[in-house]
């Protein structure tokens, strides 16, 4: 059972603030540091000091750790051209040795395009699909040969395809709740599948539709890694389960129904019970990252029980 950190920095962190969580994620043995792609912070959050780009803070990280995978839940394929995305990518996965994993979804939040004046299309889906076939292209293409493409959103003519990353593969995560494009998306790109912040009943319909989606593709269902993202509030006793789910705004019961609150029991019962719908893979959302005795718990009271 692989437990992943999971940050949301636009809500507010620096990157010496990320960088604390990441050494930490490393030194605790959890299996990953990911984080959002966001540049405007959400709800009531100032945001401040104001956001950190995934792909630079993943660049430096990068070089400050040594052995827990990085990655992204989600790039958002609306901020960067899929031909710079696949060389920022690559670059990275040769500055960590081979350790990063690549999660891209289409992008939601126009706020944030209007904020930095990022344009946000209607089709945003279709751009999705382009991308993963101009990057998984490019990455794929033997040395010495060139890429072409020439797509409806996306041209590219004689690309030398470089540089490649470190990886044979770099893993590609695609994620969401669609009922019908999205599965059939992940069967053709995807090596991971998450579902974010969803319940149980959810999430098994959603693995459901995509292990069909897998099989249909050719592929055997298992050929797929299922994981679940979800907020997280673990404490030691009721009360600092009450006080870790006030410092990010959240109702104990409604963690306790919708993602991870409770003590370190009841947490690894919850996972239990998503495991039972195939999840071997969980991103736990740390929506404060300066608790770092909040992962060391986990670590020794939720981690040792999962094996």
């Amino acid at each position: 059972m692989d437990l992943r950190i999971f940050t949301e920095p636009q809500q507010g962190a620096a990157y010496d603030t990320l960088l604390a969580v990441a050494k930490a994620t490393e030194d605790l043995g959890f299996d990953a540091f990911f984080r959002s792609d966001h540049y405007r912070a959400m709800g009531e959050a100032d945001g401040l000091p104001g956001p950190t780009d995934a792909w630079v803070t993943l660049a430096g990280l990068a070089r400050e750790t040594s052995r827990i995978k990085l990655g992204t839940l989600m790039t958002a394929a609306t901020f960067r051209l899929p031909g710079v995305l696949a060389i920022q990518v690559a670059q990275v996965d040769q500055m960590s040795g081979g350790r990063v994993e690549f999660g891209l979804g289409a992008g939601w939040y126009e706020a944030e395009h209007t904020a930095y004046g990022i344009p946000f299309p209607k089709d945003k889906f279709a751009r999705l699909e382009e991308q993963l076939q101009v990057i998984t292209g490019l990455w794929s293409t033997p040395d010495g040969k060139t890429f072409d493409y020439d797509g409806k959103f996306y041209r590219l003519k004689d690309s030398p395809a470089l540089p490649k990353p470190a990886q044979a593969k770099i893993p590609v995560l695609i994620g969401g709740m669609g009922a019908k494009r999205t599965p059939e998306l992940a069967a053709r790109y995807a090596d991971e599948f998450n579902v974010p912040f969803a319940s149980l009943e959810d999430t098994a319909r959603q693995f459901g539709r995509v292990r069909d989606a897998v099989r249909a593709a050719g592929r055997a269902a298992d050929d797929m890694v299922y994981s679940n993202a979800l907020v997280t509030a673990v404490g030691k006793d009721d009360a600092e389960v009450a006080r870790r789910a006030a410092a990010i705004g959240y109702d104990v019961d409604e963690l306790k129904r919708n993602g991870l609150g409770g003590t370190p029991a009841e947490v690894v019962e919850k996972i239990g019970r998503f495991a039972e719908h195939g999840a071997t893979r969980f991103y736990l959302q740390i929506l404060d990252p300066h608790d770092l005795d909040h992962l060391e718990l986990i670590a020794s009271r939720v981690s040792s029980q999962l094996g």
